[in-house]
Order: structure tokens, then C-alpha cells, then sequence
């Protein structure tokens, strides 16, 4: 009877876990059909700055690797094996990630792939004791951090590869009518 009225409670546990996530489902569509109805042009711009920046950083990053390596291995982090994956890492989710959200395809699945790279980038990287040094990047990560979030809820908008491929087929379909 014990083992029953535990299953049932685990039953019932996932039910509302499933009843939340879908709730929280629906408020995800509604964000996302907002952002799209209400996505103007000059955003799109913004967006694409966002993807070469992305683009740049990863390109430098790669450059650079070596001192990420001494950092990492500075803070006892890691093995030699798993910082070089994370560094590998992070240089492929800003390039893919960078073209990505510039051309507009999978904006929103890219920046939150990108989001926690981000994050460290700002609260691990750039908040460290040499804050005030010259040519600080805190601004730079932050500005990226919150493009990323901006473009987690606003999505691709009308300079995209994905809306030109939907423009492309209703097209085709006034055509064949």
C-alpha cells in the first residue's frame, strides 16, 4: 500500500509538472508571438551587429586561447582536458552562434545556447580584481548579454533568412493559384 501511495504521488508530481510546463508553454508562445508581431526593422540591424560581435569574439577568443587556458587553470577549475573542451566550446557556440543569429535563422535557440557563456563572461571573467584596467570589456559583455535577451524574446524579424524563406513559399503559392 506504502510503494502504491508512493507512485501515485509521483504520478500526480509529474502531472503538475507537466501541467506547469505547459502553462509556462503558453507563456513562452505568447512572448514569442508578441516579439514577432512587434519586431521593428532597425532591430534587425541590431540583431546582425549582434552576430558579428559574436562572430569577432569568437574569432578572438580563439586567438587568445592560451590565456583563457592560464586563467582557467589559475582558478583550479579544471583538468588540462576539460578546459580545452570548454574553451572549444565556447569558440563554436560564438561562431556558429554569431552566423546563426546574424543571418536570423534560430535567433532564439542560439542566444540562449549563448546565454551562459555570457553570463560567466560577465560574472566570472570581467568582474575579476582588475575591473578598472584600461580597455575593459565589462560594457562589451554586457551589451551582448542583453542583446542576447533581447533577442531571446523579440526572435528573427523581417531581415531574415528564415522569414525570407516563408515570403519565398507564399510566393510560390499565389503563383500556383
Amino acid at each position: 500500500m506504502l510503494i502504491f501511495l508512493k507512485l501515485t504521488n509521483r504520478v500526480s508530481f509529474f502531472r503538475i509538472l507537466l501541467i506547469t510546463n505547459c502553462k509556462d508553454m503558453s507563456t513562452l508562445k505568447k512572448m514569442q508571438n508578441w516579439g514577432d508581431r512587434n519586431h521593428p526593422v532597425w532591430l534587425d540591424f541590431l540583431r546582425i551587429i549582434l552576430g558579428l560581435v559574436l562572430i569577432w569574439k569568437g574569432i578572438a577568443f580563439y586567438l587568445n586561447i592560451g590565456a583563457f587556458s592560464i586563467l582557467m587553470h589559475n582558478a583550479h577549475l579544471g583538468t588540462a582536458v576539460g578546459i580545452s573542451m570548454i574553451a572549444h566550446f565556447i569558440i563554436v557556440v560564438h561562431v556558429l552562434g554569431g552566423v546563426a543569429i546574424a543571418l536570423g535563422t534560430y535567433t532564439r535557440t542560439f542566444c540562449l545556447v549563448n546565454l551562459p557563456v555570457l553570463i560567466g563572461a560577465v560574472f566570472f571573467i570581467n568582474l575579476s580584481p582588475l575591473i578598472l584596467r584600461p580597455y575593459s570589456e565589462l560594457w562589451l559583455s554586457i551589451s551582448v548579454l542583453a542583446g542576447l535577451v533581447i533577442f531571446i524574446i523579440e526572435g528573427n524579424g523581417k531581415l531574415s533568412v528564415d522569414n525570407t524563406n516563408s515570403i519565398t513559399k507564399i510566393s510560390k503559392q499565389q503563383h500556383t493559384v
